[in-house]
């Protein structure tokens, strides 16, 4: 597991701000921190895929350079996911992309035991195909594991990545206790717990409606 937060960066102040509960008042601030981390996240998981070398020609010469070999899918699951997501696309400019519908069940909010609606998918070819996943907040871990489990049945993919903002220890434990596929897990920070809720504990509240507005 990958954890942004264990070495000091720039992109710590980009988390602190999220956090920030004076801060979060600025929908546009909120939106661009989690458009650059996902841009921060993207550098990061570009180092794990396989490069091929080319050569380039300047006007004035050749230059080798390695290159990503094939592009990766990218794969939102909406909504709080679409400002993190547009900061992979940034940066992996000519993927692919797939968006996913689950959420929490509305009438079971402060139930531990809370499921997940699945109502949307809309996705690429995967089969043999680099996936990023992309979820902001960790929290259950069960949104992920739904999304996999319904990808799972239209294709084979060749590589899963999936990358979060703030997760809490339960979540990762249900993805090692679900997820018999092989993955990877990047995160930016890891915190304490899940509440009686099942929210994120200290987190930064609800993500999306921070990103968009109080939900109805």
């Amino acid at each position: 597991m990958f954890i942004l937060e264990d070495k000091n960066s720039i992109a710590n102040h980009f988390l602190a701000e999220l956090r920030n509960e004076t801060l979060q008042n600025d929908r546009l601030k909120f939106r661009r921190n989690l458009e650059r981390l996902g841009e921060v996240m993207a550098y990061e998981v570009s180092k794990a895929f396989d490069f091929s070398e080319i050569v380039i020609s300047s006007p004035l010469g050749k230059k080798k350079s390695n290159l990503i070999l094939e592009q990766p899918i990218l794969i939102a699951i909406l909504r709080a996911a679409l400002p993190f997501y547009q900061g992979f696309l940034n940066f992996f400019d000519q993927a692919d992309s797939g968006f996913i519908g689950a959420f929490r069940k509305e009438e079971q909010v402060g139930d531990p035991k809370v499921e997940v609606e699945y109502l949307y998918q809309a996705t690429p070819d995967i089969n043999n195909k680099t996936l990023i996943l992309i979820d902001p907040m960790l929290a259950t871990g069960k949104s992920i594991v739904k999304t996999i489990e319904n990808l799972l049945l239209i294709g084979n993919p060749k590589e899963i990545h999936i990358v979060s903002v703030i997760a809490a220890p339960e979540g990762i434990e249900f993805l090692k206790a679900s997820i018999k596929q092989p993955y990877q897990l990047w995160i930016c920070s890891l915190d304490e717990c899940l509440n009686d809720q099942s929210y994120i504990i200290p987190g930064l509240g609800d993500a999306g409606d921070l990103c968009f507005g109080n939900k109805i």
